[in-house]
């Protein structure tokens, strides 16, 4: 194996997969598994398929094109480009909106491919991030039924995001309510209610969800096995899908203060360092451009990091049991964030377990 790397043991994202899922079920909930944070990686996202997602769910169609090998429809989470409505109309079946002239644009580029493209309209209930406020819906929706080439799929709401609101049986029953208007103005039935991400299934835990929620789109809560309102890790899930490994350069004993002024440091930051004494310094060959460092953990957890560079990253060994050497691979595990940059990271490899 070759560092810096990220393992994925895909047994345990199946089995952490087929435990949320089952979990909606009981809900009536479809889960609409995102696959984002991997870039779409096919062979992960084949276990996320077989634990029984219901969709296949990304903000980038160039991950989507990466899912036209399996046979489930797939969303476009990011709200389209106008400069994308023909490939968002190609490789997805429905796409989150919130603008009527990009609707529109889908619209014509379903028609001229002789399709019909699914919508989500994407409501704002507070967080501040995608979305119509929810006094503008009625307005958007009648404009929407005029149009060919699309279908009003579903409503659907961000939260846990831009504002960090947490979901609610308040914040979602506008979702709720707005679908019963849609129906009595319009005689139209929404088929999806779409009531978030990661951050609603404490909801389901404490069985304060509204009924007639029936899909959430979710990844963090299969890949880390964590609920992203409270970060509380869930019932009989594995929270190590994911590890990532990194190599000593160098291990020297040194001052744990640099000698001389302190200026700025590779990122602009003045750093502030504590008096330790002379400590042991391990440098794992890997850096700020390999991976958030901030979202990183040692699984050594005597171990302390430092801080990094661009591809150097400085921890502290002195307390650990272990006694580290050149060459040896120190392994940490990554929160949302770390994970999202190490697959990003074309410096950083990834095998399977």
């Amino acid at each position: 194996m070759r560092y810096p790397s990220v393992t994925i043991n895909l047994e345990k994202l199946e089995k952490n997969t087929a435990t949320i899922v089952n979990l909606c079920k009981k809900h009536n909930i479809s889960v609409s598994g995102v696959t984002k944070v991997f870039c779409g990686i096919p062979e992960i996202t084949n276990a996320m398929v077989k634990g029984g997602i219901s969709f296949i769910a990304d903000s980038r169609i160039e991950n989507l094109k990466k899912s036209m090998c399996f046979n489930l429809p797939k969303i476009l989470l990011r709200l389209p480009m106008l400069s994308q409505a023909d490939d968002a109309v190609t490789y997805s079946d429905i796409s989150l909106n919130s603008e009527y002239v990009t609707i529109a644009a889908l619209s014509d580029a379903a028609r001229r491919m002789n399709q019909t493209h699914k919508i989500i309209l994407m409501i704002d209930v507070g967080d501040l991030r995608e979305g119509i406020l929810p006094k503008d819906c009625l307005n958007l929706v009648e404009k929407i039924l005029k149009l060919k080439g699309v279908e009003l799929f579903g409503l659907g709401t961000n939260l846990n995001c831009f504002g960090g609101v947490i979901p609610s049986f308040e914040n979602l029953s506008i979702l709720t309510d707005l679908k019963n208007k849609i129906k009595e103005k319009f005689n139209f039935e929404i088929t999806m209610l779409s009531g978030g991400n990661s951050g609603s299934l404490h909801l389901l835990e404490s069985n304060k969800i509204p009924k007639e929620i029936n899909n959430l789109r979710l990844g963090e809560s299969i890949l880390r096995g964590m609920e992203s309102s409270y970060g509380r890790y869930l019932d009989d899930t594995f929270d190590d899908v994911f590890i990532f490994n990194a190599e000593i350069i160098e291990l020297k004993e040194k001052p744990s203060v640099p000698a001389g002024e302190i200026g700025p440091d590779a990122f602009g930051n003045k750093p502030v360092f504590t008096d330790r004494g002379t400590i042991k310094r391990a440098i794992a060959a890997c850096g700020r451009q390999d991976v958030n460092i901030s979202g990183l953990r040692p699984l050594d957890n005597l171990i302390e990091i430092l801080g990094a560079s661009s591809d150097h990253m400085i921890l502290d060994v002195t307390k650990s049991k272990t006694d580290y050497k050149v060459g040896d691979v120190v392994k940490f595990s990554l929160d949302y964030g770390a994970l999202l940059s190490a697959f990003t990271s074309e410096y950083v490899l990834k095998y399977y377990t």
